[in-house]
């Protein structure tokens, strides 16, 4: 199949960058402007508000995380424009510098010395503004490998490893040739296989940096916290029931995600941009679903393919979660979460292969306007990764 000549219908956005949504945001700064940017998204359909715990206090290598979130999600492709609420101006201002760096319309509001009433009231009158904005942006034809894919699969058991991630694996093999970009993380499930993660590295330099990224994670997040090993959470009670009985059986399933031929280029800090061109990046994020789909989606990945076993719900505010599954029962008990069923994989009755060209066509259909089941549903969780106690 001729991938390099695939398109979807898309917009291109004014950095040049592909979306497939034309979300219209209202971003809370802080924790304490939740409510106003409810009450934004409430008074102006058509708009998204993101609330989220966090953003008071914190300091550091923390803060600066928060900023990279803040700053990317607003930035990504598949928001057309921004309104920004925080309870300060500096700090609103700032993250309004950030994403205006991309040429996309975004204006700050803070709180202080106004209150909520004029906040709100100001804001919603530019909310509604870009929303008769974005809804004449027309889509244009443009290449399917222009796309921005990232992976993370969760609720893994025994038809994972064997299907769904395998189905992923083998959609990067075909599309990364041809310019995608990709992204897989989840560094505490790679534990036990982190050597193969390494030697799958393009270059050396790459795999040393991944693997920094790893011993950092276990070093001082892992060994710094545990009570005894990862069992209280590695694998989950999930992942158990499921038949996976260690850690190293869950990361070599993890891993099938980046195939057989693809290689990783760099390794990235949780939410950080790829620098490096075209091609798969590991991206040093929590396993915890949504909050790394959240880092993927601040990083500028505009689409998520997320292979469950036992069954996940997990969704996203700006970026369609297309979940992937090859357990039979899941298919049957959880339908409605299901995007593309490879579960036939298990039966003989389909290839590694042919699962991949579904996943591929999914992609397709979805960058088309297809909602994702997580988005018929509902499902918008927006979580952010705070990496200690605030001040």
């Amino acid at each position: 199949m001729g991938y390099e000549t695939q398109s979807v219908r898309a917009w291109r956005r004014e950095n040049g960058r592909v979306g497939v949504r034309n979300h219209v945001i209202i971003l809370p700064v802080d924790d304490i402007s939740n409510a106003a940017c409810e009450a934004v998204a409430n008074n102006v359909k058509g708009t998204v508000a993101l609330p989220h715990s966090y953003g008071r206090l914190q300091f550091g290598e923390d803060l600066e995380l928060h900023f990279r979130t803040m700053i990317g999600t607003g930035a990504n492709p598949n928001v057309a424009a921004v309104v920004v609420i925080g309870i300060e101006p500096e700090w609103t201002q700032l993250i309004v510098d950030g994403i205006a760096k991309t040429g996309k319309p975004v204006e700050g509001f803070s709180i202080e010395q106004k209150g909520d009433f004029e906040t709100i009231r100001q804001a919603s009158w530019k909310a509604k503004e870009f929303v008769h904005w974005a809804t004449e942006l027309q889509k244009e034809d443009c290449p399917l490998t222009d796309l921005w894919v990232s992976t993370k699969c969760g609720e893994s058991d025994t038809t994972t490893g064997l299907s769904s991630c395998p189905t992923v694996g083998n959609m990067y093999d075909k599309l990364l040739p041809h310019g995608l970009y990709g992204c897989f993380g989840e560094t505490s499930e790679i534990t036990g296989a982190e050597h193969i993660c390494a030697e799958r590295a393009a270059t050396p330099e790459a795999g040393a940096k991944f693997m920094a990224l790893f011993q950092a994670y276990q070093d001082e997040v892992i060994e710094a916290h545990k009570t005894s090993d990862l069992s209280d959470s590695q694998p989950t009670k999930g992942n158990i029931l499921g038949g996976l009985t260690t850690i190293e059986e869950k990361a070599l399933g993890n891993l099938e995600k980046i195939g057989r031929t693809s290689t990783y280029i760099d390794a990235l800090g949780p939410a950080e941009v790829p620098a490096k061109g075209r091609g798969l990046y590991f991206m040093d994020t929590s396993s915890a679903a949504a909050e790394c789909v959240t880092l993927m989606a601040a990083a500028g990945y505009v689409v998520h393919t997320f292979p469950t076993g036992q069954g996940n719900v997990i969704g996203n505010p700006i970026v369609p979660v297309i979940k992937i599954t090859g357990n039979p029962r899941t298919v049957r008990t959880m339908a409605e979460h299901v995007d593309v069923d490879v579960s036939d994989v298990l039966k003989g009755k389909m290839t590694i292969d042919q699962a991949g060209d579904a996943l591929i066509a999914m992609i397709i259909r979805t960058a088309n306007g297809r909602a994702a089941a997580a988005e018929a549903l509902g499902h918008k969780e927006f979580v952010m990764t705070k990496l200690y106690r605030s001040a």
